[in-house]
């Protein structure tokens, strides 16, 4: 776990600074609150996946349903933020250093959002077979001990 929880700080950390970088000149309080405001979407958009993916898995308990929940949506939020944040930060700050008109990066928006719906729509299939996976190891392990 310990490997796990590295690699995820380094993704994060290795994410703000792309994001940092790709805004350009924008002001720094700006940058921050794009970076916080960005992360709180992803993460937003993360759980409403995870919940849709609960349908017709069926958890013991709800301490267990909160703990797969926590790990699961810590994790893909991390990964679905370095996927989409940073390239989303590259073109606010190109329309910021006005490289490009809004109308341009408009057509760049609705591309990188359509790729993420397909993003998320899959990963909310895969999220379903990971919890069923893990109740079923979590399963496995009790009926072998008893």
């Amino acid at each position: 776990m310990p490997v796990i929880i590295t690699i995820l700080i380094a993704i994060v950390l290795v994410m703000i600074s792309w994001t940092w970088h790709n805004l350009g000149e924008v002001d720094k309080s700006k940058k921050i609150a794009t970076i916080i405001i960005s992360f709180l979407i992803v993460f937003l958009l993360t759980l409403i996946v995870f919940n849709i993916s609960t349908n017709g898995v069926q958890y013991e308990n709800k301490e267990i349903e909160q703990n797969v929940r926590n790990v699961l949506v810590a994790v893909f939020t991390i990964i679905n933020g370095f996927i989409i944040i940073p390239a989303f930060s590259k073109t606010f700050g190109r329309i910021n250093d006005k490289t490009i008109e809004f109308n341009q990066a408009k057509n760049h928006f609705i591309f990188l959002i359509i790729i993420f719906i397909i993003v998320l729509v899959i990963e909310c299939s895969y999220l379903k077979g990971v919890q069923q996976g893990i109740l079923d190891i979590y399963q496995n392990a009790i009926n072998s001990h008893h």
